[in-house]
């Protein structure tokens, strides 16, 4: 879950990603992981022991918290997405037929909440304050990427669940550009893209619905051979879909999958 501290800015709440979070049942084999293989810092989060704030030059980059026993949820990257009520967003996704499978409920100062689209993409929602954060800006995450069967029926879903119009305060706008839905805050920034063409029963995890959190490297190849040493595994790196830089998908002991890539040019 998002971290709780009062930012300078008052938060999007117009279905903006957040905040990105692992869920894993290794807090401290997670954190050493990462220590290595991406160079973070951890520091204790504002909602219990069982849960860290990671950092990369002092900055907050993502958060990592012990899955709770009763959560019937798989180990995975997931991203939040900023809302006004919890409450609200969770009953839009049930009307939807998708699923909403812990939450909403009280974390820290916040409420949030644990869902599945209806192809079974995990995300999540957030309710209150966060840290100062965004997509693309520091050491934040460089991309959030849906891949999915049907980018536009998604697109759909996602726009009707958080409300994305560029008329809201706060809002997100959508468009299609290059076979892939766009997302973009109210500041013009590409915040996610929504890329259909996985192939839902696949056994394979990688073509699973799934969101993918892309993180910046500058040495991609000292990266991933620094996550297979950390018991860890790494695809082979390949160019990015479009610009320059290149990209590997990497997954952590406990089967966490998230990808790093070069800056592009």
């Amino acid at each position: 879950m998002p971290a709780t501290k009062t930012r300078s800015a008052t938060a999007a709440l117009g279905g903006a990603p957040c905040w990105v979070s692992l869920m894993t049942h290794d807090l401290r084999g997670a954190q050493d992981f990462y220590g290595k293989v991406l160079g973070w810092h951890f520091r204790p989060g504002a909602v219990g022991s069982a849960f860290a704030v990671a950092l990369s030059g002092g900055q907050p980059v993502a958060g990592i918290g012990t899955l709770a026993p009763e959560w019937h949820v798989a180990v995975a990257w997931t991203p939040y997405f900023a809302v006004e009520s919890a409450n609200e967003i969770a009953a839009r996704i049930r009307e939807r037929g998708a699923t909403v499978a812990v939450g909403p409920l009280e974390v820290g100062k916040g409420r949030g909440a644990l869902a599945a689209d209806r192809d079974g993409a995990v995300f999540g929602l957030w309710e209150g304050q966060t840290l100062s954060w965004a997509v693309g800006q520091g050491e934040a995450p460089m991309c959030l990427e849906l891949r999915t069967r049907d980018a536009f029926e998604a697109a759909i879903f996602y726009g009707e669940v958080f409300g994305w119009s560029p008329d809201r305060p706060g809002g997100c706008d959508i468009t299609y550009e290059h076979d892939e839905v766009v997302v973009r805050d109210e500041g013009g920034r590409t915040v996610a893209a929504l890329r259909g063409g996985a192939v839902e029963s696949a056994p394979d995890p990688h073509v699973r619905p799934r969101w993918h959190v892309y993180f910046p490297v500058h040495d991609i190849e000292q990266v991933t051979a620094a996550a297979v040493a950390a018991g860890g595994f790494a695809l082979p790196v390949t160019p990015m879909v479009e610009g320059g830089g290149c990209e590997a998908v990497i997954g952590d002991p406990q089967g966490g999958l998230f990808t790093v890539a070069t800056a592009q040019s």
